[in-house]
């Protein structure tokens, strides 16, 4: 089977510095990837040329076999490859549940006459299932600058799920985000994959998070993969090793 996601010698530089340098890796459908590397390994600049926010030299990224590595970030998100920021994108001076609703595939706004009012419900009616889903529910009405840092990250998460993506691409998620809401939302990305069927590549700096929710891991330095297995085998790999982890890892 061809993987739902393929990313074939990548490659990127600034200012002659090659941030990512022919990265290569695969993610299979239905699965839980990670992304890991020390800072500057190019892991965000492999993220930002996967979705289209930055256009990679050379190499290519496709998606259940189209290519979309010269596609805009809008087009990939419509061809079903959404993704978070690390730093939440909320618009603070619009409410929580008008933010969500931003993320639906065609915005009520866009819809006239009874066809329009019609996806509307569904899209609010969607909007209040997902709030529901992650405890936002009681802030819908709420300014979204009034949230937390970790319920932003919770209303990043919901809103590119309106989207209804396929491949959902997750940027340090649990960053900033105070334990109770790291249980809960490791609970919520496990169950966008067993329950909706939601392929996930998530970049991630919290080991412990990575290694316990991922199936399988690849490992950047340097702009390049050095590694790419289950989480078993990379905690084994050496070269991981020496370039990230260190023995607290190995020894885990």
């Amino acid at each position: 089977m061809t993987p739902l996601l393929q990313v074939h010698e990548v490659a990127l530089a600034f200012s002659g510095v090659r941030a990512v340098d022919g990265a290569s890796f695969d993610v299979e459908e239905g699965s839980i990837t990670g992304l890991i590397g020390p800072n500057g390994a190019g892991k965000s600049t492999l993220f930002n040329c996967v979705s289209g926010f930055l256009r990679a030299q050379s190499g290519r990224v496709t998606l259940d076999g189209r290519r979309i590595d010269r596609l805009s970030p809008h087009r990939i998100a419509r061809a079903g490859l959404v993704r978070t920021f690390q730093t939440p994108r909320a618009l603070t001076r619009m409410t929580v549940v008008e933010n969500v609703l931003l993320g639906a595939p065609r915005h009520p706004g866009e819809q006239l006459g009874r066809r329009g009012a019609s996806r509307e419900r569904e899209a609010r009616a969607r909007a209040a299932e997902l709030l529901a889903l992650v405890g936002l529910d009681t802030h819908a009405g709420a300014l979204a600058g009034t949230l937390s840092g970790g319920q932003r990250k919770l209303l990043d998460l919901i809103r590119a799920l309106m989207a209804e993506p396929r491949l959902l691409l997750l940027d340090e998620p649990m960053a900033g985000v105070s334990p109770t809401l790291r249980v809960q939302l490791l609970q919520h990305i496990r169950e966008l994959r067993d329950r909706d069927g939601i392929t996930l590549l998530i970049v991630e700096h919290d080991l412990d998070f990575v290694m316990g929710a991922s199936d399988r891991i690849v490992v950047m330095n340097d702009g390049r993969v050095i590694a790419d297995g289950t989480p078993d085998e990379v905690r084994g790999d050496e070269r991981v090793v020496d370039a990230y982890l260190g023995a607290r890892h190995v020894a885990a």
